[in-house]
């Protein structure tokens, strides 16, 4: 638990934050709890917090994955009515900001991996699971990318191990499940 708040405790403690707005406090910490989030996800996905259920793990990976996109668009808006001029910058590729690009890249990458889980039933099994990866997989890289080339709120030393530990938990989840390794043709009798 220590691992997911240290890095919104130091945020939300920055000097940085000294002059802010409150809408603008509130859009930094909604894409820090969002990346705090991101540890979660592969954990409940493969089911193995201790003393959570495999079917309540589901669920929870579920209403997690509805929280992450709400702290998305709480970011997205809370940036917008601080600077629009800005957002609409990003939103259409043209910031000067790299660290911009790639938090739109992992929106995107967020919003397509949502929309693949409510399409789960009409998906074939493998099809799904290789694109909800893949969507995660971007998600994942592009908030680390993001998280790690500003220069704000979120200090070095709990964004860096924020930053390691979802990609190092989401490959261990990938392995566990052995998604790649599942052809996207069925298997021959």
């Amino acid at each position: 638990m220590l691992v997911l708040f240290a890095p919104v405790f130091a945020a939300a403690s920055s000097p940085l934050l000294q002059w802010r707005d409150p809408v603008y406090i509130f859009a930094g910490l909604a894409g820090v709890v969002g990346m705090a989030m991101m540890l979660v996800q592969p954990l409940l996905a493969i089911g193995v917090l201790p003393g959570v259920s495999v079917p309540a793990s589901r669920r929870l990976h579920r209403a997690v994955g509805v929280g992450l996109v709400l702290a998305i668009l709480g970011h997205v808006i809370g940036l917008w009515i601080t600077s629009p001029p800005d957002v609409i910058d990003v939103l259409l590729l043209r910031s000067p900001t790299p660290f911009a690009i790639w938090g739109v890249l992992a929106m995107w990458a967020v919003f397509v991996a949502g929309l693949l889980a409510v399409l789960r039933p009409r998906l074939p099994l493998r099809a799904w699971r290789w694109g909800h990866t893949a969507a995660v997989s971007l998600a994942a890289l592009g908030t680390v990318v993001h998280a790690l080339q500003i220069v704000g709120t979120m200090e070095m030393i709990s964004k860096t191990a924020l930053s390691a530990l979802v990609l190092a938990v989401l490959a261990w989840a990938i392995a566990r499940r052995r998604v790649w390794s599942m052809g996207l043709r069925p298997r021959r009798p």
